[in-house]
This record gives structure tokens, sequence and C-alpha cells, in this order.
């Protein structure tokens, strides 16, 4: 097969290209990318094809040269922010087209993995929360082995087809919500929805929504999560209501459709269990 450029150069010659085309055209074609570009497609391209897509030609390398420098998607100065150009062939002619770029792609995958990212009344420091900076003493068997069955949680669990979930107990301030934070962080890595809800806030704005009407359109978005987790569960006093028309009702749709639930409490579960049998009135409940 004959070499491109030689065939290119032929074929001014022989179409009568004026010397200033030629020469710029043949700087053109010295690049490495349009040379690589025209010697893998010349057996697609019509005759005269070459002179007709010059523009695109030009443009295609202007515009990857400004993707050699670009060094993020804020510094793009390409005519489509955080594209770059792609040569293709169409019925016989050189067309060009502007794709997302690496640096567009990974923006638009962490906006969506954001988008997975949902919570209520949760600080804004635990946005980033990540399992690689959990630090645990050796001698700590116990944190040791929640960071690891979280992690193993967060890898592992398929709502819809497992609903099997996490509890998280310990003093206050030990760290069970970074933990949940990242959970849900590793969640959105694998495309899995999830919402962080502080119970004590969230069950204290059940209790004003019962006079705007808006308890149900809350419950569903709580208990139809595919993940949810709910942290300081047992914190509040609670009352019967909150008790078994907001907590029971989320948790059984969640048990029936096998969506998991995460929860952290300064409980252990036998004391959860106690605390969750008395109202907020003070009377424990057969």
């Amino acid at each position: 097969m004959e070499p491109i450029r030689d065939s290119i150069r032929k074929y001014m010659n022989e179409s009568g290209w004026s010397s200033r085309l030629k020469q710029t055209s043949e700087r053109l074609f010295q690049d490495e990318r349009i040379e690589q570009w025209l010697q893998t497609h010349q057996d697609e391209l019509e005759d005269g094809a070459i002179q007709q897509g010059l523009s695109q030609l030009y443009e295609y390398k202007s515009s990857s040269i400004d993707c050699d420098r670009c060094t993020s998607l804020d510094g793009c100065t390409n005519l489509m922010r955080g594209h770059q150009p792609e040569l293709y062939v169409e019925n016989g002619q050189i067309q060009m087209r502007y794709l997302p770029c690496p640096s567009k792609k990974a923006h638009d995958a962490r906006r969506v993995r954001e988008g997975l990212v949902k919570s209520m009344y949760v600080s804004e420091e635990f946005k980033k929360a990540s399992f690689n900076a959990i630090d645990w003493d050796e001698s700590d068997d116990t944190r040791g082995k929640a960071v690891i069955q979280s992690l193993r949680f967060a890898n592992e669990t398929h709502p819809g087809e497992q609903g099997e979930g996490l509890y998280l107990h310990g003093m206050f301030g030990v760290g069970k919500t970074y933990i949940a934070a990242a959970i849900q962080n590793t969640l959105a890595e694998r495309n899995i929805q999830s919402m962080l809800v502080y119970v004590p806030e969230f069950f204290r704005e059940m209790r004003q929504s019962v006079a705007d009407g808006t308890v149900t359109e809350k419950l569903e978005a709580v208990k139809r999560v595919p993940v949810l987790l709910l942290d300081d569960l047992g914190a509040e006093t609670m009352s019967s209501w909150v008790r078994d028309d907001v907590l029971g009702v989320i948790l059984q749709y969640r048990m029936t459709e096998k969506l998991p639930t995460v929860f952290t409490s300064n409980w252990d579960y036998d004391e959860l269990e106690d605390h969750l049998s008395f109202s907020q009135k003070g009377g424990k409940n057969a």
C-alpha cells in the first residue's frame, strides 16, 4: 500500500492545487495523528474527499493541540467545553464530531455519584468520607471488625436481591456516622443510590409534617431508597406514633422489598429494643 503522504502529494500535483495551498496542506498532513487516520481510512474515502475535508482536518488538528495542552476541564478552550475532536468517514467524505473527553467523562461520573448520595440533616463534612481515611488501633478488635464489615457491606450489598443490613453501635464520638458516610460514598461508586438520615431531626420533622399533610410524601422518599442509613437511632424521645407509624412503616416496607438498612446507635441491640418499647409518655408497651 502506498504511504498516504505520497498519495496525497501525488493527488495535489495531479489536481492542480496552488503552491500556497500545497505548502499549507503539507504542514497539515505532517501531523502524525492526521497522517495515521488518513492511512487507516484511505480506502473508504472518495476522490476529492481530502480536499473537501480540509476544514475538518484543520479544525481537528487545532482542537487536538488544545486538548494536548489541557490540564483540567475548567481550562478547556475547545468550541465544545469538555469535548475532544474525532474524525470519521460518512458517505466517503471526511467528517468531524466532538465527543466527551476523559476529563468530562470523569466530571460527569462524579456528578452522577453525587446525585446518588442524598442526606437529611447530616453535616457537609461527611460528603468526602472514605474507608481509606479511617484509622483504628490494631489492638481495637471491635472497631476493626466494624470497619471491615461495613466495607464488605458497601461492596457486596444488592438492594432488591438481598435485604441484609448493618447495625453499628458504640459510644458517642467513636466515628459511627463517618463510617456510615463512607458506606454511602462507596455505594455511589457502584452506582447505588442511598440516603443518610439523622434520625432525631427526621422524626422531629415528621411530627411537624402532620400539620402540612406531607407525612406520606416524606415517608415514601425514605422507605423506597435502595439503601437507607439511619444515623443515631435511639437518641430521640420517641412517641408511639413515630415508632409505629413512621419507623415501623419504613422498616416493614424495606424488609418486604429486600432493601438494606444501615443503623448507627449509641445503644447496643438489646438496649435499643428496650428503648423502643417505651412511649414518649414513659410507659412500656407490652
